[in-house]
């Protein structure tokens, strides 16, 4: 089965070698290409793609406003490429409110110059949120206003993940009863789909939230900055990108910045946080990696710690939820229907190291139930 693919961009040039890269992909067929937003929206309707690629600035319909039409008429898994600027980053969430489901930044030099990881991870975000038209679809049946999922409710609802033989017995119920564990800090870990995913559950959570939160979430560098203002313009608790120094508080979220690694200290009777590099010799991949703050997290709280993982591509996560684990704290992973993107919370679930799976819509009431 492959995936068939409308290339949006108001160059001629670019349009070219995204068709060349993802047509490289036995899985993936460039059906169309449109050249602005307007564009767009009449060969979504006709070609009927499972995937579109989209710029964000174009002339005669911005890419934006054509994802919100889109959504309104043919919802349809869309990625947006976005420039590495605070301009681009805003311009980008815009566009995940609307309704894009993942973004990618737009560099010229690596699709001219033909790098292989640009090129793998190109082809991969185009496959996994294809995977996801069918569920798209469903959950905007018979809707004619444009999603706000950065905003209000979550893409995809459904059941809970399948057990599968690999795995426990799972919670997976709505609401599950508080179990009892003190707690110190909340930890959560997401990658594709995250920024929806952690706006929908921190804008649940109330000012008096009795907990630190530590957020990694996997975002260029550029991005974090305008990410944690977004979220502290909408959410009740206080979010900010971390930086070097900051004391652990309650009802603050700390957001791991794009580029470094985010690791957790002890001070005293406190908590601060500490920004830098991966230790050397370190095989790290993704820059904030979840495995390594997480693993402070677990020195640090042991058992009292709550750790979330959300939606995302990879395993990125696993290791540091093992270590948590072990040293008694709680693990929870967001539920396959709900995830756009089911690879970081399924490597935790089938280590066997997740205690409940529950939906997005259901995670946030989770949370304050089993705070207390």
């Amino acid at each position: 089965m492959s995936f068939k693919v409308l290339v949006v961009d108001d160059s001629t040039f670019f349009r070219r070698r995204v068709t060349e890269i993802l047509n490289q992909d036995p899985l993936l067929e460039v059906i169309g290409e449109a050249r602005d937003g307007q564009d767009a929206i009449e060969k979504v309707t006709r070609l009927k793609p499972d995937v579109v690629t989209m710029d964000v600035e174009m002339p005669v319909m911005d890419g934006i406003t054509s994802v919100r039409n889109i959504m309104k008429t043919t919802p349809v898994p869309i990625l947006m490429f976005s420039s590495l600027t605070t301009d681009g980053a805003q311009s980008t969430f815009d566009a995940m409110e609307a309704g894009a489901l993942d973004f990618i930044p737009k560099k010229f030099e690596d699709i001219v110059s033909n790098r292989k990881e640009a090129i793998e991870l190109l082809q991969q975000r185009v496959k996994a949120i294809a995977r996801r038209k069918g569920s798209l679809a469903r959950a905007f049946a018979g809707k004619h206003e444009a999603p706000k999922p950065m905003i209000a409710k979550p893409m995809f609802y459904g059941e809970s993940a399948k057990k599968t033989p690999e795995t426990k017995s799972l919670a997976t119920g709505r609401l599950s009863s508080r179990s009892g564990k003190k707690y110190r800090v909340l930890a959560i870990g997401s990658s594709t789909g995250g920024p929806i995913a952690l706006q929908q559950i921190l804008t649940e959570l109330p000012a008096g939230f009795s907990l630190p939160i530590i957020i990694v979430q996997h975002m260029p560098g550029s991005f974090t900055k305008a990410f944690a203002e977004r979220l502290n313009n909408l959410c009740q608790i206080s979010v900010k990108e971390a930086e070097t120094g900051d004391v652990l508080k309650p009802g603050h979220a700390y957001v791991a910045p794009g580029g470094r690694q985010m690791f957790l200290e002890e001070s005293g009777r406190s908590v601060r946080v500490s920004i830098s590099d991966a230790p050397e010799g370190s095989k790290v991949t993704y820059k904030p990696s979840v495995d390594l703050t997480f693993n402070t997290v677990a020195d640090i709280y042991k058992s009292e710690a709550l750790g979330l993982i959300l939606t995302g591509m990879g395993a990125d996560g696993r290791e540091g939820c093992r270590k948590m684990h072990q040293r008694g704290a709680r693990i929870w992973a967001q539920d396959e229907k709900s995830s756009v993107v089911y690879g970081m919370p399924q490597a935790v679930t089938r280590a066997n190291l997740a205690e409940a799976n529950y939906a997005l819509d259901d995670i946030a009431a989770n949370v304050l139930t089993e705070m207390g």
